[in-house]
């Protein structure tokens, strides 16, 4: 008699599944249907089956934004465990914002079980009929590429298959697969779990027809320009685009920069207003810029050429979005640059290049000279957010470090230079991301120095405690920054700008922005055993963040700062 294929449960089949398509970390947070989870961790290291770390995250949403900065720091998606349908609707903040910034994220959830009886995993307490849903996929279907459910533990292997390669196709982006209790319970075939994938990613290069038409578009212009918000791809895409605008003296503007795309330093960094440029402009390379400008406030010259280019460079998950594109290019960031910046030499440099080059020079430094300036001036009390930027910049120099900002510290007033220095909030706006993405950065490069920065509302809606508990479970030793200004800044600046003169504008204290008073933050860091400190006088910080990085270093323990700066 042939004997019986060797098994083991689906919910360990999926974990062993997952640790071959190279995913290191499984973000999870139980609930009761991850028995035949739990079991199948427990059976798979009974028998030596290889799996990704299980790391008990106490809040979804910390776990989706650290899958979301492990990413960043590493290029390869995670995966993130939720409960049914609660766990699922905590992920949905992070399910948008990877969404919208490109982020493969693998996302499973429970599903309350269908069976009443008869089935092991059938139900046993009330939630298991309180948390049924009709359509509970519906909580993040407009978030993620792809979802499925599970419904026979044989598919465990094609279905992880099919949502990784889907995750980290481009446009890269979150899947989502729901898993019933009952299929989890069922025994899996262990054969073939530790395969090659059955499926490959589909990732876009650069047609060349298009980046030979771009290349002549911005050869010929006289007032080409350059816009970019997602970074550069990787090191050599950064260099790329450097190159590309030295030689060819493009101004480079990173109007609400998510990541960095040209240290802050270089002669063709320009300020992120892009009035003056698009005043002059004739030709706009636009890189990966989910907005590169605002219509209602700029305007393009009649016959400008606008060249699009990125993972998805129309943005087809956005309904509005009417920005021109003459050339549309379709790859990855750096590809498409190294492309460009290759298709560039076969042109001849145009006249007056010299002296386009010695304007932009002269305006971008003139530029940087302000803004330091300005940032130098604020170190009065209260402080402001660009002396915190100018301070933090000089205490991490010469230092391996990445800076995370979310309405933190802005990014005008440093002096960076290197591809990772930099990230900023997604554009979707789901606050409470800085804090436990640069606790994701952190757990994938354990020698970097990761300082997430972020205003007092942020802080707030990271959920601290819960963050603060992974800090130290973890041993993640990052630096925490809080520029406390006791309000929702970015709202007041909202109101401003629409409503210049109104009454909003006239009253001392504008209604539905206050948070104070404000907690004690040094203290909730301190109950998880972070150095903490509060800042009130900018000539104290400089201090403040060599403490704060002397601890890091020393005891490899987080740290945070409460700085108070001006509304």
């Amino acid at each position: 008699m042939k004997p019986a294929p060797a098994t083991i449960t689906a919910g360990g089949a999926l974990l062993a599944r997952l640790k071959t398509l190279g995913v290191d970390y499984i973000f999870a947070n139980s609930g009761t249907d991850f028995p035949p989870v739990i079991e199948g961790l427990a059976e798979a290291e009974a028998k030596g089956i290889a799996l990704p770390e299980a790391i008990v995250i106490p809040h979804e949403g910390a776990a989706m934004a650290m899958a979301h900065g492990y990413y960043l720091a590493t290029g390869r998606a995670q995966a993130v465990m939720a409960h049914t349908n609660v766990g699922l609707a905590n992920c949905a903040i992070g399910a948008i914002n990877a969404a919208t910034e490109h982020i493969p994220v693998l996302l499973f959830s429970g599903r309350t079980p269908a069976s009443e009886r008869g089935h092991l995993g059938s139900r046993t307490v009330p939630i298991g009929w309180g948390q049924e849903m009709r359509d509970q996929a519906a909580l993040v279907r407009e978030a993620v590429k792809w979802d499925d459910e599970l419904r026979f533990p044989e598919h465990v292997p094609q279905m992880a298959d099919r949502a990784h390669a889907i995750a980290m196709s481009t446009p890269r982006g979150p899947v989502y697969m729901s898993l019933p209790r009952e299929v989890l319970c069922q025994p899996c075939p262990r054969d073939g779990l530790d395969a090659a994938p059955t499926m490959r990613p589909a990732v876009h290069s650069p047609a060349a027809a298009a980046i030979s038409e771009a290349a002549e578009i911005l050869a010929r212009a006289r007032n080409p320009v350059i816009f970019a918000q997602r970074g550069a791809g990787s090191a050599a895409g950064f260099a790329a685009l450097q190159r590309l605008a030295e030689d060819w003296a493009i101004p480079v503007c990173q109007y609400w920069a998510v990541q960095l795309a040209m240290p802050t330093g270089h002669p063709m960094a320009s300020p992120a207003d892009p009035a003056p440029l698009l005043e002059a402009a004739d030709a706009v390379l636009v890189l990966d810029a989910l907005a590169p400008w605002s219509p209602d406030t700029h305007q393009l010259r009649d016959g400008c050429k606008v060249i699009q280019l990125g993972q998805d460079p129309l943005f087809q998950r956005f309904p509005v979005r009417y920005f021109p594109s003459d050339v549309t290019i379709a790859c990855d960031l750096d590809a498409g640059l190294i492309a460009l910046s290759e298709a560039m030499e076969a042109h001849p440099r145009p006249e007056g290049l010299a002296t386009r080059r010695s304007t932009i020079e002269a305006r971008n430094t003139a530029a940087r000279d302000a803004v330091l300036k300005r940032a130098e001036a604020g170190s009065a009390q209260p402080m402001t957010k660009e002396w915190v930027s100018l301070t933090l910049s000089h205490a991490i120099a010469g230092r391996k470090a990445t800076v995370l900002s979310e309405l933190g510290c802005p990014l005008a007033a440093m002096d960076l230079s290197d591809h990772r220095s930099w990230y900023q909030e997604p554009h979707s706006g789901g606050l409470g991301w800085s804090f436990p993405a640069a606790l994701g950065m952190q757990l994938a490069d354990r020698d970097r120095l990761i300082v997430a920065t972020m205003g007092d509302g942020s802080y707030i809606f990271s959920n601290p405690a819960a963050c603060h508990q992974i800090a130290e479970a973890l041993a993640l030793p990052i630096l925490i920054i809080v520029v406390n200004n006791a309000e929702w800044g970015a709202v007041r600046q909202s109101v401003l700008g629409i409503y210049p003169d109104g009454y909003a504008a006239r009253t001392n204290r504008m209604p539905l922005t206050s948070l104070a008073p404000v907690p004690d933050f040094a203290r909730i860091a301190a109950a998880s055993n972070a150095y903490s400190e509060t800042v009130m006088r900018g000539e104290d910080l400089a201090g403040a963040l060599f403490r704060a990085i002397r601890h890091i270093d020393a005891n490899r323990g987080a740290a945070l700062l409460n700085v108070h700066v001006r509304a």
